[in-house]
């Protein structure tokens, strides 16, 4: 694709069929990487995660989509005639549309773009690593038992203190409890002494607040 417009003056509905068809050969000659933003590379991650996880969504791999260019993107080229268009071009709504009403719901059930903490905030899944992650105040998640996961993938858990400072990272929350708690409990202790901090956070009700003052 080259820097100028790829049909200048064509103002006629087969050229710009014309012009589509020449932006759809150089996305196959270039790939898509140039127009995958973050909110793309989120979505594409949490489909991929929802085939895996058994949902009835499209195959959003790289060369799936490279195949079928002619089904889901050429339909949304209108007004795209120059590689500068494709830099600013958004891949999401063409890519949303590849699902139908029922499809989307699903996903959105079974790998949400937000995790619901136990005391119901939303907060948003990271999906541009190599694991999803979150990142949320250690004592959010006294109670919670099992690993936070989005379809059968953990989450990345990223544990903050109370002044939002990161203390742990795992994908293992359970075993951290059992195990190095004890150690970042004492840190916590003493940085943080008007917060609670129980000996087994897996019976104790999360929270964001600090100790009531009749609290020892």
């Amino acid at each position: 694709m080259g820097r100028r417009g790829l049909a200048d003056g064509v103002g006629n509905e087969g050229g710009a069929v014309v012009v589509g068809w020449a932006m759809l050969a150089g996305v196959r000659e270039f790939g898509l990487a140039a127009a995958r933003g973050k909110a793309v590379r989120r979505f594409v991650a949490r489909v991929g995660l929802g085939r895996d996880a058994g949902v009835d969504v499209p195959d959003m791999s790289e060369a799936a989509l490279i195949e079928r260019l002619e089904d889901w993107l050429l339909p949304h080229l209108a007004g795209v005639r120059s590689a500068e268009d494709w830099r600013r071009f958004d891949l999401l709504p063409a890519l949303r549309a590849m699902l139908d009403w029922s499809q989307m719901q699903d996903l959105d059930l079974r790998v949400p773009g937000r995790f619901t903490t136990p005391l119901g905030r939303e907060i948003p899944i990271d999906y541009s690593g190599e694991h999803p992650e979150i990142s949320l105040r250690l004592q959010e998640l006294f109670g919670q038992k099992t690993h936070p996961c989005v379809g059968k993938t953990p989450l990345r858990v990223t544990l903050l203190s109370p002044a939002q400072r990161p203390v742990q990272t795992t994908l293992d929350l359970p075993g951290f409890w059992a195990g190095s708690y004890a150690d970042v409990r004492k840190d916590m202790r003493a940085a943080y002494p008007k917060h609670p901090w129980p000996e087994d956070p897996t019976q104790a009700d999360p929270t964001l607040r600090a100790k009531r003052k009749r609290e020892s």
